[in-house]
């Protein structure tokens, strides 16, 4: 069974968690619609100790809200995976830190299976205060979603979403994941290095392949014009547009996987 093969139910209503690398934020859904509300973290701080905080100043009332993780994943073709070698096969990828665990979403569909760190005390903290919580990487809406937007037309596309500091870059191919990495972005400078390397080595076609981006863009359009010198067919994508003018992409300061969540599902 995944981690996230939990039902989640609560009248109609729901509370929906996101845990960014350096936020939290809680969503509430009902009948009069939702509402966002970031959260205030103290930086000095754990993030289990303010996420204890928020639910002690009663943020969360559903027992069975789902929790978005932001955090470092790893992607495993379905067909060699195995749950057992799970923490081996994270932690031979990425430093362990002290007090982390790995869990894991299964996305048939897209042939995968996503492994994730958590730290141990901000999951105790989760279980103890909502049992049902159900754990989605926050990373895999987007994906899903992506995936069936790079069917639109004939020519190959790379996308690069950017939030909090960093910027995922990913293609598709068929039924997969053809390539997904996370750099570090908060520039003009890295954000372009970063994209433009990736697509030379994919080999796309500077004139006749598309770039999508998407998300909290460094420097905005100055990040936007600068990578569009290099690739004529360059993109940006309106949540807006993306989603038919859905309520929830008026919702100010929401992120695009959140948002891609409350429209598109898991």
């Amino acid at each position: 069974m995944s981690d996230t093969d939990k039902v989640t139910t609560n009248g109609g209503k729901r509370t929906t968690v996101r845990i960014g690398r350096h936020s939290i934020a809680f969503a509430y859904s009902g009948d009069e619609g939702t509402k966002y509300v970031p959260y205030i973290v103290n930086e000095g701080m754990s993030t289990a100790a303010n996420f204890r905080e928020a639910v002690r100043k009663g943020t969360v009332e559903d027992r069975a809200a789902t929790i978005m993780l932001d955090t470092d994943v790893l992607l495993v073709p379905i067909e060699h995976y195995n749950d057992s070698d799970r923490e081996e096969l994270f932690f031979s990828s990425f430093p362990k830190k002290k007090g982390e665990m790995v869990m894991h979403n299964v996305m048939p569909d897209l042939q995968a299976v996503a492994l994730f760190s958590i730290n141990k005390d901000l999951r105790t903290v989760i279980t103890d205060n909502i049992p049902a919580a159900r754990m989605l990487l926050a990373m895999t809406p987007v994906w899903r979603h992506l995936h069936q937007r790079s069917y639109i037309g004939q020519r190959r596309k790379l996308f690069a979403y950017f939030h909090e500091g960093v910027v995922e870059v990913m293609s598709f191919q068929n039924k997969r994941l053809k390539f997904c990495n996370t750099f570090e972005a908060t520039e003009t400078a890295d954000a372009t290095y970063f994209i433009l390397y990736t697509w030379k080595e994919l080999a796309f076609s500077q004139d006749d392949d598309e770039l999508h981006i998407v998300g909290d863009v460094p420097e905005g359009k100055a990040t936007i014009d600068e990578i569009a010198t290099y690739i004529k067919r360059c993109y940006t994508i309106n949540p807006v547009t993306d989603f038919n003018r859905a309520a929830v992409t008026a919702i100010k300061g929401m992120p695009y996987d959140m948002v891609t969540y409350f429209v598109k599902g898991r």
